[in-house]
């Protein structure tokens, strides 16, 4: 028993090389990497595991993320850090501009504003997280995100960001 008289919990996590993954997805395109992914031909990355989110439909300009957020993803006043809805939302952003950009063109996130709209718990279930490109420039681009509860449809968070696009 800990100190406030519950039990202790853990979680076992288990991951493959991420630099080996990014190495061989840098060959594909945006498109392909997710293929490849969720096929089970390239390993998912190691957030991906950790954070328990999942893709489960892309196409051009266009994604959906599943995740389940637990206990393990608490902050002290009890409900789910908001860094979980953060990161959820900032990986369908990124995702769906990925999803644009040809083989060994990168991205990275210029910015991210996140606006929460109500509290996550494990009591929330499986989340969906839509991901869309609003602008696809040559150089950076923009995209939306809305993270919502799959049982209720309740929007939980929103999301917007400008990424760079670099090796073009």
């Amino acid at each position: 028993m800990s100190a406030a008289g519950t039990a202790t919990r853990s979680r076992t996590v288990e991951w493959q090389d991420p630099v080996a993954t990014a190495a061989a997805g840098a060959e594909m395109s945006g498109l392909d990497y997710l293929r490849a992914t969720v096929a089970g031909e390239l390993p998912r990355p190691p957030i991906s595991v950790v954070m328990n989110m999942a893709p489960v439909e892309f196409e051009e300009g266009r994604v959906v993320f599943a995740g389940e957020p637990g206990e393990e993803h608490y902050n002290p006043i009890g409900v789910v850090h908001g860094g979980y809805a953060a990161t959820i939302l900032d990986t369908a952003l990124g995702c769906a501009v990925h999803t644009t950009l040809p083989a060994g063109v990168a991205y990275t996130s210029l910015g991210l504003e996140v606006k929460y709209l109500r509290p996550l718990t494990r009591d929330t279930g499986r989340l969906l997280c839509e991901g869309t490109v609003v602008h696809p420039g040559r150089r950076q681009a923009t995209a939306e995100a809305r993270l919502i509860a799959e049982d209720t449809g309740k929007l939980l968070a929103t999301g917007t960001s400008t990424l760079m696009i670099f090796g073009a």
